[in-house]
C-alpha cells in the first residue's frame, strides 16, 4: 500500500487528490485480497478443476496404453482417484 510522505504529523496534510489516490489503492487492494481468499476458499470449484485434471490424465493414459494390457493399471488408478474426489465432493456437499 502506498502512503503519504505527510503522515507521519509533520508538514502539510495530504491534499484531496493524494487522499483520492490513496482511497483507490487501497480499494484495489482490499479487492484483490478479497478475490484470492473467495478463491482459496471455493472447495467446491477446486474439487472441479481437480476431477477435470484426473479425467485429462486418464484419457491421456488410456490414449497411451491402448493395446498393451500390462499398463491398463494406470487408467483404474486415475478412475479410483477421480472416484474419491467425487465422493469427497458429494460427503463435503452434505456436511457442509
Amino acid at each position: 500500500m502506498t502512503h503519504s510522505t505527510h503522515t507521519n504529523g509533520h508538514g502539510p496534510a495530504p491534499g484531496p487528490e493524494e487522499l483520492r489516490a490513496q482511497v483507490e489503492e487501497t480499494r484495489r487492494e482490499l479487492g484483490e485480497t478479497v478475490e484470492a481468499l473467495a478463491a482459496r476458499a471455493d472447495l467446491k470449484a477446486q474439487g472441479r478443476q481437480k476431477a477435470a485434471e484426473l479425467r485429462n490424465r486418464a484419457q491421456h493414459a488410456v490414449e497411451t496404453t491402448r493395446g498393451n494390457p500390462a499398463a491398463a493399471a494406470v487408467p483404474a488408478a486415475a478412475g479410483c482417484a477421480l472416484l474419491v474426489v467425487i465422493l469427497f465432493l458429494a460427503r463435503h456437499r452434505r456436511h457442509g
